[in-house]
This record gives C-alpha cells, sequence and structure tokens, in this order.
C-alpha cells in the first residue's frame, strides 16, 4: 500500500515554524482535525487522537525538547499507561529520548515532575510503576510504563510469544480502565499500529465480532498518516 495521506485532511500546524522542530521526522505529521491539543498558548505536539474499540493516542517518541509536552499531553488526557515500543538506540541511532527518571528517582519536566517508583520485567519487556504530579497544584496521578524491547525497527519481534504475553500485559493493565493508553515507539506509526491492531482485534474476538485487520489498520489511517507502513508488519498480523 502506497504510503499515501488522507484526501481533503490538512496537516498545517505541524508545518509552522514554531513547531517543525517538535517533529522526530519531517515526513510524519499529525492531521489538523485529529491531533491533540494541548491546553496553553504554545498547543502542538506531533500526536493524534485516536479511538476505536479502545482509546489510544498514538505518537512519536519524545525528544529533549517535547518531553514537558509529552507530561502534559498524558496529564490533560488522564492517561494512566504509556506503552513503549522501542529502545532508546538502535543500530547506532537515537530512536527515542528518555523521558522518565531511572528508578527511585525523581525528574522535573516543565509543569510536572515524575518519579520512577520501580522497574522489573524480563529481556523482553520492562514495567515501570510511576507517580506523576502537577507541580503548581500538587495533584499526583499513579501511571504504568511498559516498554518492549525486542522488537526491532522496520521489522517484527523476535519471538512471537513474547509478544503475546506483552500484549496479554499490556490488557491486564489496563482492565477497567477508560482513559486512553499513550502508544509511542519511535515515529508512531509502524510499531505503534501493530500494538494498536493487535489489541483491537483481540477486543473484536471477545465480543463474537468479525475481524477484518485491513479495516482496522484504514481506521487508524484516517486519524494518523501512514499507520503500519512495512511489508513486515502486515506479515506479523497474519500470523
Amino acid at each position: 500500500t502506497r504510503l499515501v495521506k488522507r484526501p481533503g485532511m490538512t496537516m498545517l500546524c505541524a508545518k509552522l515554524p514554531q513547531n517543525v522542530s517538535k517533529n522526530r521526522y519531517r515526513d510524519i505529521s499529525p492531521y489538523d482535525a485529529t491531533r491533540v491539543i494541548l491546553k496553553s498558548t504554545d498547543d502542538y505536539i506531533n500526536i493524534p487522537a485516536s479511538s476505536l474499540i479502545n482509546r489510544y493516542i498514538a505518537c512519536q517518541g519524545p525528544l529533549p525538547t517535547t518531553c514537558s509536552d509529552f507530561w502534559q499531553m498524558t496529564w490533560e488526557q488522564a492517561s494512566s499507561m504509556v506503552v513503549m515500543l522501542t529502545t532508546q538506540v538502535e543500530r547506532g541511532r537515537v530512536k527515542c529520548h528518555q523521558y522518565w527518571p531511572n528508578p527511585d528517582s525523581s525528574a522535573t519536566y516543565g509543569d510536572f515532575a515524575v518519579t520512577c517508583l520501580n522497574e522489573e520485567g524480563s529481556a523482553a519487556f520492562l514495567v515501570r510503576e510511576m507517580t506523576l504530579t502537577d507541580v503548581k497544584s500538587g495533584q499526583q496521578r499513579e501511571l504504568t510504563q511498559i516498554q518492549y524491547l525486542a522488537w526491532p525497527d522496520h521489522g517484527v519481534p523476535d519471538d512471537s510469544t513474547d509478544f503475546l504475553d506483552f500484549v496479554a500485559l499490556v490488557r491486564s493493565k489496563r482492565a477497567g480502565q477508560d482513559q486512553p493508553v499513550v502508544v509511542h515507539c519511535s515515529a508512531g506509526i509502524g510499531r505503534t499500529g501493530v500494538l494498536i491492531t493487535m489489541e483491537t482485534a483481540l477486543c473484536l474476538m471477545e465480543c463474537g465480532q468479525p475481524v477484518y485487520p485491513l479495516d482496522i489498520v484504514r481506521t487508524m489511517r484516517d486519524q494518523r498518516a501512514m499507520m503500519i507502513q512495512t511489508p513486515v508488519s502486515k506479515i506479523l498480523l497474519r500470523r
């Protein structure tokens, strides 16, 4: 499938001079009509809102200069889970900035303080329990970050069993929650799109509904251009 944008959908906000540096990849931008709008004068972040069966916010890996925007968005959207599908560096290239503090430490990003309470997991994925605090109001929320480590960019997970266990973990952690889950890789279209498609398909099956992966992908592309762009990602969905 060609990496085309939806006809009639504009991406003008992403191209404004004050926003260009906030895009990790210049050719991957959110649609104006579906982007998440921050509650401030500087309201841009390279993230579109997304809604299928569950609610998702699909986004790029934060840059050093957009960590505060990322946490502001997470707070304003009341998200209590972040799913990270990339390592920070792959093949010598930076894919995502570390936007959280190390275990047993805290860091401040703009108006928000993040504390990493603990980190545990396996060679395939890590789970970090955190608290997110609005510095101005003092209000605090609990947040879980789950990071998959064994999924190379433009490839497929090394072990399908590990990946299925990871998806099951994501589903169990979000059980009973209506808030959107923040999902990101590096660009926020390949691995991010596969994870959303996989979880959506499982939800459909549980409800006794037919599953048409390409229809799910088309729905995602209506809200974020180029979701699931590589052939190997499509192969993974057929497994």
